[in-house]
């Protein structure tokens, strides 16, 4: 039972920290509202691969961290529509059929793109123009996120250790 607890504590953090260094590597500034980034790849691979705990943690935290250096203002909303999308992505995947994890990233992408366009509209208060003009991005940002996350999560959900899959694959009956 520790062993399994760790290891999954260790892949959060692993997790964690890639979502992070997916968000800084490229970063392309959107006018008044946010940047284009890569770390939706490692939020979908996290939660499609690992589940909704260690996606949603990885999502919320990992982009929080890098908002923190790159654009601040959107640290607390980042560390809520990541984690509500890593969380999304990972209960709807049922690890088995390539089409669920597009499901998965569908919704989860929606939450993600009208989460961030309330927080630029109504918080930030930038003006619903401006607001619409970066849902764009954010739609390539899941797009993108989408289309390199689930072969990475396909692949590595079947290379995968047995003791990693014992876990993953139903880890209700492990927490």
């Amino acid at each position: 039972m520790n062993q399994r607890k760790t290891t999954k504590f260790a892949l959060t953090i692993v997790m964690t920290t890639l979502t992070t260094v997916g968000t800084l590597f490229i970063t392309i500034p959107i006018p008044l509202a946010g940047y284009f980034n890569l770390g939706d790849v490692m939020i979908f691979m996290s939660a499609l691969t690992f589940g909704p705990i260690i996606g949603g943690f990885a999502g919320g935290l990992g982009s929080a961290i890098a908002d923190m250096l790159v654009w601040p203002v959107y640290a607390i909303p980042t560390l809520i529509i990541k984690g509500l999308e890593g969380l999304l992505a990972g209960l709807l995947t049922n690890k088995k059929h390539i089409y669920r994890d597009v499901i998965a990233v569908i919704v989860a992408g929606v939450e993600m793109v009208l989460g961030y366009f309330i927080v630029d509209w109504l918080i930030l208060k930038i003006g619903w123009a401006s607001a619409l003009g970066a849902v764009p991005f954010n739609v390539m940002q899941i797009i993108s996120g989408g289309v390199i996350g689930i072969p990475i999560a396909y692949v590595l959900r079947r290379r995968l250790p047995e003791n990693l899959k014992m876990w993953k694959t139903n880890s209700t009956k492990h927490n």
